[in-house]
């Protein structure tokens, strides 16, 4: 399937993007999410399901933090990916990756819609805060879930609205004034104005779970975390 222009430029917008805040990503995220954001790859490292010798590809990596938990499950006999189309990121991810040398871990350039790699390929894929970022979710998720092994789980992790008050309240309030702040102060107001209206834009998680569905994907289960906030999307390949 070929892009459309519009699809093209978006994802050129995106990439330039993460290149330009790659220095200040992981600082930035710690402070939007008190830190939580590791404990909640950790949960959806947990999710995909991966044992020691296992192969996994963490898409849209980053900088390569869900990767590492990923490789921690899957130990020195395992294979893991962490795959992303910004090199910035990647550089930052290598260069963690070499602090601590962490064996069966590797990080390549790649575009999530389209991966390079053969189909049923991996035990698990995950993204961790990055399906929102997709010019095409339908083609994405399709894409991920046709690298995996039949039974092989694919786990999303993302950021949702939150419906209900205070939440509602409280999270309009964060990331419309606190986080477009925050860039500012980092350097980049655009990318952290971003951040609130892609998630405004997004599936609630029903219906990322309808995305998912359709992808062909079984025993599709989502979990809200951090009081509507967060979702963990899960789901596994057919045999």
């Amino acid at each position: 399937m070929t892009a459309t222009a519009e699809q093209e430029a978006f994802a050129g917008q995106i990439r330039g993007m993460f290149d330009r805040i790659a220095g200040v990503y992981d600082l930035m995220n710690g402070a939007m999410t008190a830190g939580l954001h590791h404990r909640w790859r950790a949960r959806a490292a947990d999710l995909a399901e991966v044992e020691p010798g296992d192969s996994a590809l963490d898409a849209c990596c980053g900088t390569g933090d869900l990767a590492f938990e990923l490789a921690r499950r899957t130990g020195p006999t395992g294979r893991v990916i962490g795959s992303d189309f910004s090199e910035r990121m990647l550089d930052l991810a290598r260069a963690k990756a070499a602090d601590r040398g962490t064996p069966g871990l590797r990080f390549e350039w790649g575009d999530a819609l389209e991966l390079p790699y053969d189909d049923r390929s991996f035990d698990a894929v995950t993204v961790g805060f990055g399906v929102r970022n997709l010019a095409d979710l339908e083609r994405g998720v399709a894409e991920l879930a046709r690298v995996l092994n039949a039974g092989g789980r694919l786990v999303i992790l993302e950021i949702t609205q939150p419906r209900r008050p205070p939440l509602s309240i409280f999270f309009s309030l964060w990331f419309d004034r606190v986080v477009p702040l925050l860039g500012t102060l980092a350097g980049d107001r655009d990318a952290y104005t971003y951040l609130p209206e892609s998630v405004k834009r997004f599936p609630p998680p029903e219906g990322l779970a309808l995305v998912m569905d359709r992808a062909g994907l079984e025993r599709i289960r989502y979990t809200v975390l951090a009081g509507g906030i967060i979702a963990i999307h899960s789901g596994a390949a057919a045999a």
